[in-house]
């Protein structure tokens, strides 16, 4: 239940405390979904740059420079990865030849160990999963659409990736979890949050409430693509539904106790669809772990 957000000041008509506003109220937004870390990536200065901590978003002072067209920010609930190593938290940075790029991901990957052994890819420190969608882009030395596909058809799990590049170029690769899109089109300002809500909030607290917006459609299986210009390029990959069907019979029962607030914060995400807390207590007797739970509810419709 991570979420992931960020903007892009197509026509450079924010100034940068504009930008740090919208930013901060984002990021204060997504804790909804997860407050173990927070961080945003950003070119300035003819560099990419990575900001992230260990925390809540709220105690990150973001101060986004002039020069600064896009942001890409995420905010983490950890399920794999000690989020005390800043390593471990998104966003990530990777490189191909003549690009430099930042990660993010929200959802839960499954083959990351096996996709190291059977890709060959390198030994790294950071152990989380999400960082193997990093290391499949860079082996194949270069970030298109086509390698993006690649990656997206590759791994499998519940994911959303957004990509930024060192051209200030932003990918979103849309599985099936949530993502939303907007556009403001007087001020030519992309907003995006991984829900709805989560964005309505943000833009109520700031003075983009009295803009006119368009929400941008974005479905499972696309690869979207915006350049600094706000042109919208999108392509597509093949969903990998055949690894599912047969979910609850081959998962692993868990004995864990849930962490009570991450517990709370799914009770709440699953009200949105339809189930009460005694259904999800009901399933974590039958030994459903709560990630089971959450891909359930946002990939598979099992419960």
């Amino acid at each position: 239940m991570c979420c992931l957000f960020g903007l892009m000041d197509c026509r450079h008509t924010l100034t940068g405390r504009q930008k740090s506003r919208l930013i901060s109220c984002l990021a204060t937004e997504s804790e909804a979904r997860g407050t173990d870390a927070a961080g945003i990536a950003y070119n300035s200065t003819g560099r990419l740059r990575i900001y992230k901590r260990p925390g809540p978003a709220h105690r990150l002072q973001f101060r986004i420079p002039d020069d600064a067209q896009v942001v890409m920010g995420h905010t983490r609930l950890t399920t794999q990865g000690n989020a005390a190593h800043n390593r471990n938290n998104h966003p990530f940075a990777g490189q191909v030849p003549g690009n430099r790029f930042a990660l993010a991901h929200n959802g839960v990957l499954y083959n990351d160990l096996s996709l190291r052994r059977s890709h060959g890819l390198p030994h790294t420190r950071i152990e989380t999963d999400s960082y193997v969608a990093v290391q499949l882009i860079e082996q194949q030395k270069a970030l298109t659409p086509v390698s993006l596909r690649q990656m997206a058809e590759t791994v499998e799990g519940s994911f959303v990736f957004t990509v930024l590049d060192e051209q200030d170029d932003l990918y979103v690769i849309k599985g099936d979890n949530p993502f939303c899109l907007l556009h403001f089109p007087r001020l030519g300002l992309y907003l995006y949050a991984s829900t709805e809500t989560i964005l309505r909030e943000a833009v109520a607290c700031t003075w983009l409430r009295w803009e006119q917006a368009e929400k941008v459609s974005i479905d499972s299986g696309d690869i979207l693509s915006i350049n600094r210009r706000g042109e919208i390029q999108l392509d597509h990959f093949e969903m990998g539904w055949t690894l599912y069907p047969h979910y609850r019979s081959w998962r692993q029962v868990s004995t864990r106790l849930p962490e009570p607030r991450y517990l709370e914060q799914l009770k709440s995400v699953a009200a949105s669809f339809g189930y009460t807390a005694e259904q999800i207590d009901q399933l974590l007797l039958e030994g459903w772990s709560t990630d089971e739970i959450e891909d359930a509810l946002y990939c598979y419709d099992y419960l």
